[in-house]
């Protein structure tokens, strides 16, 4: 990959489309922005960096008006602007694809992406056709493989994110945000966005880019800004710097290398799920096989990948073993020696296995409750004493086990929604711990966490599985497989293309299995 072109020669570079002049942003007790000030020049991709509550979304919310009380100012265009709601913003040619997806499920995707700005016929009745044209246009131009009048709900996270951008681009928009666009996409489709970014530089767009991979980052930034602790650090040029000074400025420490654990051999480890010809069946306008004859090993205390683009089934596989698949679920999983058959989660931790789904905000949290909550859910058969939960007992389990996971927050009685996406994820995962599993199913587990979260996620997972936890874990980035993993098994269209012990594995391999095609895999069966 190439870097992308920066535009240092160009005559707008210098002139400012967003001056930050001394903003700051406080939700109660907590400073969320400190009189922050940078430039963003017009025409140019300006990346934001920072960990998780570094602040970086509340700027964007404020550029894009979803937040309107604040102190400093900001001039947009060279004028000073105050934006009461998203619609002023939009007005003013800001647009913004939020970090967590923005639709309203029930309607189609033609529906969401001209949600406020409906197409209408003069006597005031609403053109769907016309809405699912243009919208198909811009589906087209993404190159997405979904139909413009499908209902949101029925798509999978990443086709969900496409929309988003396809809304975005709707706009007549000189400014772009894009707070994350690329954290549920597949490497195929992230390469299409890239394509897109180049087609609206090339329309003088100023693009804001919020991103915690740095390879997308010093592939498409023109200079770089660095957020921590609500505070400015400094603003770089991308070609004057590198990942590493980078990643010291946003987390001000030097970041241990990242090392495996020591070899982990399979054959003295006792199996603790085996799965025997797994297949998983929909049903619905056709038959369709999303799974057909998975089998695998994953032993005690081994930390087992699952390589594979999107539609590739690595939901369905952990769904398939959690009880929570939605289909018709053939084959065995047998679990420490024993046959189970799961037609619900509550029986697959009766057994011992515990997941972490991809979509934190649909699946993962209860925003309504409180991080105590949050936790200790999973858990209150545990902490009970007579059917009854103490108090205190369960102030005491859940402080422990936010301890060891370092979660911050302001105390265990704020709302979960508080917490930054890294912090809400390590939640999930103490609510999972607080079973005791001997087996825990991670569904890309860092998909929106920072650099610093991820980190301390990686020496987590080697923690765990150093103690005999026996970790199934899915990504959608490579170089998280190759860092943690002992073995990667590869999908491709629903079946087992390739596995990997990870010091053979490589980058290249994984990937041409990975886009192995159903029939080619059945022809090398025979």
């Amino acid at each position: 990959m190439t870097d992308a072109p920066a535009k240092s020669g160009s005559r707008n570079e210098q002139t400012a489309a967003v001056s930050v002049r001394r903003v700051g942003k406080a939700f109660a007790a907590v400073q969320a922005l400190h009189d922050v000030s940078f430039e963003i020049h017009r025409g140019e991709l300006h990346a934001v960096m920072g960990e998780n509550g570094a602040g970086k979304s509340t700027l964007m919310k404020i550029l894009a008006g979803v937040i309107s009380d604040f102190t400093g100012e900001l001039e947009v265009n060279g004028e000073l602007r105050s934006f009461q709601n998203p619609s002023d913003a939009e007005a003013a040619g800001i647009g913004m694809i939020h970090q967590e997806l923005n639709l309203v499920e029930q309607l189609s995707v033609s529906a969401n992406v001209f949600l406020g700005r409906e197409i209408c016929y003069r006597g005031g009745l609403l053109n769907s056709a016309e809405m699912n044209r243009r919208a198909a246009d811009l589906l087209t131009e993404l190159q997405a493989e979904f139909d413009a009048s499908a209902l949101v709900r029925d798509l999978r996270i990443g086709d969900q994110q496409l929309v988003e951008i396809a809304r975005a681009l709707s706009l007549a928009t000189e400014i772009l945000i894009m707070d994350e666009p690329t954290s549920a996409l597949t490497e195929s489709e992230v390469e299409r966005l890239y394509q897109v970014i180049e087609q609206l530089r090339q329309r003088g767009v100023t693009i804001i880019y919020i991103s915690h991979k740095m390879d997308e980052v010093f592939h498409l930034a023109d200079r770089i800004t660095v957020l921590r602790d609500g505070c400015f650090v400094r603003t770089l040029r991308r070609t004057e710097t590198d990942p590493r000074e980078v990643a010291h400025l946003m987390v001000g420490r030097e970041l241990p290398e990242r090392s495996r654990h020591a070899a982990f051999d399979a054959a003295s480890s006792e199996v603790a799920l085996e799965v025997r010809n797994l297949s998983l069946t929909r049903s619905g306008q056709g038959i369709s096989q999303r799974l057909r004859d998975i089998s695998l090993r994953l032993h005690k205390g081994e930390i087992l990948g699952i390589a594979g683009l999107m539609g590739a089934g690595r939901t369905e596989l952990l769904e398939s073993l959690f009880g929570v698949a939605s289909g018709i679920v053939s084959g065995e999983i047998i679990v420490g020696g024993e046959s189970c058959q799961f037609r619900h989660p509550a029986e697959a931790m009766q057994a011992g296995l515990m997941m972490v789904s991809e979509d934190r905000k649909r699946l993962g949290l209860f925003r309504q409750l409180t991080v105590r909550e949050n936790i200790s859910i999973s858990a209150l058969r545990e902490i009970a004493s007579a059917g009854i939960v103490g108090v205190g007992a369960e102030q005491t389990a859940v402080g422990e086990v936010m301890s060891q996971l370092a979660v911050k927050a302001d105390s265990p009685e704020s709302r979960m929604t508080s917490l930054s996406g890294g912090n809400q994820q390590k939640c999930i995962l103490a609510r999972c711990l607080m079973t005791n599993p001997r087996v825990l199913l991670l569904d890309d587990p860092t998909r929106g966490v920072d650099i610093g979260a991820k980190t301390e996620l990686y020496a987590l997972m080697q923690k765990l599985a150093q103690e005999g936890m026996s970790i199934l874990v899915t990504s959608s980035e490579l170089p998280e497989l190759l860092a943690v993993c002992d073995r990667i098994l590869v999908l491709s269209e629903g079946i087992l293309t390739a596995e990997f012990p990870v010091e053979k594995a490589t980058e290249q391999a994984i990937m041409e299995a990975a886009t192995q095609s159903r029939r080619t895999a059945s022809a090398s069966d025979h």
